[in-house]
């Protein structure tokens, strides 16, 4: 990781990539979907706020944590230009986010344990099919794996 001088206020997309350890092609992506912003110079070159570091920081911690990036660009939006997410920033986002998390944990473990007995009616569990769906019963509510999901847990095209 390159550190930067404290009086550094703006960085080219090389510098911004190398501190933030986002390769240029995301922080390219993230600036098109309107999650940082950048000036161009009379050459053409991003400048990237100071700020954005913090920005960039966000971004990543949230998408790994499996928030879509529509999501992280809402919450984003409601910083004034210009300024750096701050912890209580972090704070309220991390709370506002907490339910999903937990209800995603939750489907996700249920999902687990349903697996072990059902691989998904449609069918892949040749060893118990004809115990726990027999004549395929099941088959009879649409394609793919209906004792794997609840309604609320399947996809939309599975629903």
């Amino acid at each position: 990781m390159t550190s930067l001088p404290a009086d550094v206020q703006e960085l080219t997309i090389g510098e911004l990539a190398g501190r933030s350890g986002v390769r240029a092609s995301a922080l390219r992506f993230y600036e098109r979907q309107g999650l940082i912003r950048s000036r161009r110079t009379a050459g053409n070159q991003r400048r990237y706020r100071r700020e954005t570091l913090r920005r960039v920081a966000f971004i990543r911690a949230s998408h790994h944590l499996g928030i879509p990036l529509s999501v992280i660009g809402d919450v984003l939006a409601l910083l004034p230009e210009g300024v750096a997410p701050t912890r209580e920033f972090w704070e309220r986002a991390s709370h506002c986010w907490s339910e999903e998390i937990d209800a995603r944990i939750a489907r996700l473990e249920r999902m687990r344990d349903r697996f072990t007995e059902c691989i998904g009616c449609g069918c892949l569990s040749f060893d118990q099919c004809a115990l726990v769906n027999p004549g395929d019963r099941l088959g009879a509510h649409g394609p793919g794996p209906r004792r794997l999901f609840t309604p609320e847990d399947a996809p939309e095209d599975v629903r």
